[in-house]
């Protein structure tokens, strides 16, 4: 049976790997000749940043936990046996960094067995550094933190996102945006999924929704939420990776809101 390993350790570790990192996008931010490609679309990109972060963050796992299995945005999954998986996604919000704007995370998850048991986001320019440990809580900067207690939308800020694909696929969630922004006292879209799903957790958003989402960009982040006392549920089932998250009340009138999407 494969040993159990500490999850605290792992957070004190992974810390100090993701303040190196931080550093060098922060060293690489607003730079002019940065090299950057697209990938699936043209609004869907990556730059030499993000491949130099994911291969640093790997070698971080190969050194000190060689049997892992890894799933990461930029260099896709290695095979292994192990019950172990990490899911990294090495600089979410490549938008937002290609544009010299300062608002983008790293996010790391471990799962065992399938459950995500720690989960790690941080934003290195705002330097905050969201860590849970399943069953232990969620923290910013070691400080304890909850969801948001509000119950009513027009009460709330919510956070949201739009796919890659939001000019070519008809379920983009511009119609979902537009009725929504009518029922709250405002909605912010920051490019980062893994830093709204941390706001949420620290209770700065109400509320999140998303669709067409990767592993990468929110298993640390639905940890964080649910660890600060909040609930994520999947809104759709055709469109990868859709979240609501918040508190009980705030998924509830979302959720509500967006049946007519439902599937």
């Amino acid at each position: 049976m494969e040993q159990l390993i500490d999850l605290s350790a792992a957070v004190n570790q992974l810390k100090e790997l993701v303040l190196h990192v931080g550093e060098l996008q922060k060293e690489n931010l607003g730079r002019v000749n940065l090299a950057i490609d697209v990938k699936s679309t043209a609004i869907d990109l990556v730059t030499e940043v993000d491949k130099q972060s994911e291969q640093k963050i790997i070698a971080f796992i190969k050194q000190y936990y060689p049997e892992h299995g890894i799933l990461a945005e930029e260099s896709g999954q290695a095979a292994s046996d192990s019950d172990y998986l990490w899911t990294i996604d090495p600089l979410d919000g490549t938008t937002n960094y290609a544009q010299g704007l300062p608002v983008f995370s790293i996010s790391i998850a471990l799962s065992y067995r399938g459950e995500t048991v720690l989960g790690v986001v941080y934003a290195p320019v705002l330097n905050e550094f969201y860590y849970a440990i399943k069953g232990q809580g969620a923290y910013l900067n070691d400080k304890p933190i909850q969801v948001s207690a509000k119950n009513q939308l027009i009460d709330s800020v919510l956070a949201t996102g739009f796919p890659y694909d939001v000019a070519s696929h008809q379920v983009n969630n511009v119609d979902s945006f537009n009725k929504l922004l009518l029922k709250t006292r405002a909605i912010r879209r920051f490019g980062s999924a893994a830093y709204d799903l941390a706001g949420v957790a620290c209770g700065r958003f109400d509320g999140y929704w998303e669709l067409n989402l990767s592993p990468w960009d929110v298993a640390a982040g639905i940890l964080l939420v649910e660890e600060a006392g909040g609930r994520v549920i999947p809104y759709r089932s055709d469109r990868k990776i859709s979240i609501i998250a918040g508190n009980n009340g705030i998924v509830s009138r979302i959720e509500h809101e967006l049946k007519s999407e439902l599937m």
